[in-house]
């Protein structure tokens, strides 16, 4: 459905680029028209008094769309990961999910960046690329072939496509499911050196630098390896890192009484690694911060922690989560919403994530102070393993538009 009527938002305060402002929002045939001119006649109004007037949310490397999920999250596209079954390595499968949740979501599909997601042949990315792809990914896994993976980047390279990698060297990862360290030892459980991460970071951007290539870790959750970022960007890599909520709110102590909702990948770290997380994210060295959505149903989740599947379901906590840095005063407002919305449109190319004339009308109305009660048994999702559980947080999307058009909450 595309927006049949002029619709402007008035009375609240706009989250744009150059800062936060009091003013009115025109959407015109599914694009925003103008900033701060007000209703024109015929035009339908929208009062968001005492409400923040933001871009909606695109979530950059989820595994699993959930429409009503996305939608009370405030997210209004999202990258949709290559792990699916059968993997998006054809053109025909990226073009079905390109179109997939139209007209009310946008799907954004990475295509996989080996057949097979075997990590060995390179798949045929110019053809994916015209289907839909707006990037490329290795999936859950590391490239461990240094040859392939530099094959992978200058194909990309040449295509101007984005590489989102995984950062875990897959050969010291193998069946761990717990960051080497105390915890992990009292628990008993197998785990692996942080090192991993930094080790899979080391080669992946030095293969980047030689191909001159976009590379994108969709995780980085380590202090070695937010200083290897952080170099690389320093240097002149075309580098960008990601991080999801609960590698910022969490710890590896989540883990100690084997909740397997708190059974992610990569796992839960270190305090150390946590304090590391949201220094980068007051510093700039993460870009983006992202769900991870992947809800896991109980017969992924109601085992032994050793035996569980990673993932949880993030969409609905996205939002609320990140504005727990504005208040704990890491970030601001703006900058929020550039790691939620703006950072992940510009790496996927896409024409939205932020308040300005010529964006496609993607917008949400944010209540930045509205408390609720995070809720496994009560969300959105196919399944509700939220690490978060139980928790009271503060931010809830009270109106959201889909090029122009309000989508029911």
């Amino acid at each position: 459905m595309k927006q049949q009527r002029p619709l402007t938002i008035t009375g609240g305060t706009l989250v744009t680029p150059d800062g936060l402002r009091e003013g009115s929002l025109r959407m015109v045939a599914g694009g925003i028209e103008s900033i701060g001119t007000g209703a024109l006649d015929g035009d339908e109004t929208v009062t968001a008094k005492g409400k923040l007037v933001a871009p909606g949310l695109v979530d950059l490397g989820v595994f699993a769309i959930d429409k009503p999920a996305f939608h009370f999250g405030g997210i209004t596209r999202a990258a949709l990961m290559p792990d699916q079954s059968p993997p998006l390595d054809l053109p025909s499968r990226v073009s079905y999910i390109a179109k997939s949740g139209k007209p009310d979501f946008w799907v954004h599909p990475l295509a996989a960046a080996t057949r097979g997601l075997d990590g060995r042949e390179i798949a045929e990315l110019a053809l994916m690329r015209e289907a839909g792809a707006q990037g490329v990914a290795t999936g859950r896994q590391w490239v461990a072939d240094s040859g392939a993976m530099l094959r992978l980047l200058q194909y990309a390279s040449m295509l101007d496509m984005v590489v989102i990698g995984h950062a875990e060297d897959a050969a010291l990862v193998g069946g761990a499911v717990a960051t080497a360290g105390e915890v992990a030892t009292r628990r008993g459980l197998p785990s692996a050196p942080a090192e991993a991460e930094a080790i899979a970071l080391s080669r992946d951007i030095a293969l980047a630098e030689m191909a001159d290539a976009r590379i994108h870790f969709r995780q980085v959750t380590t202090r070695m390896g937010l200083d290897i970022v952080r170099k690389a960007k320093g240097r002149g890599v075309k580098v960008t890192c990601g991080v999801t909520p609960a590698h910022f709110v969490l710890s590896d102590l989540a883990t100690v009484d084997f909740r397997t909702f708190a059974r992610l990948s990569p796992p839960l770290r270190s305090e150390n690694d946590r304090q590391a997380v949201r220094e980068a994210i007051a510093d700039g060295t993460i870009d983006i911060i992202s769900s991870g959505h992947d809800p896991r149903g109980p017969e992924d989740k109601r085992l032994p922690f050793s035996d569980s599947e990673p993932g949880m379901a993030g969409a609905e906590t996205l939002l609320s989560m990140t504005l727990s840095l504005v208040r704990d005063e890491i970030i601001d407002l703006v900058r929020a919403f550039d790691l939620v919305a703006t950072a992940p449109a510009r790496i996927l190319g896409v024409n939205s994530g932020v308040l300005a004339a010529g964006s496609e009308a993607d917008v949400a109305i944010v209540d930045p102070d509205k408390p609720w009660v995070i809720q496994s048994a009560k969300m959105e999702a196919t399944a509700g393993n939220t690490p978060f559980d139980g928790q009271p947080t503060q931010g809830r999307v009270t109106a959201l538009y889909k090029g122009g058009v309000p989508v029911d909450l």
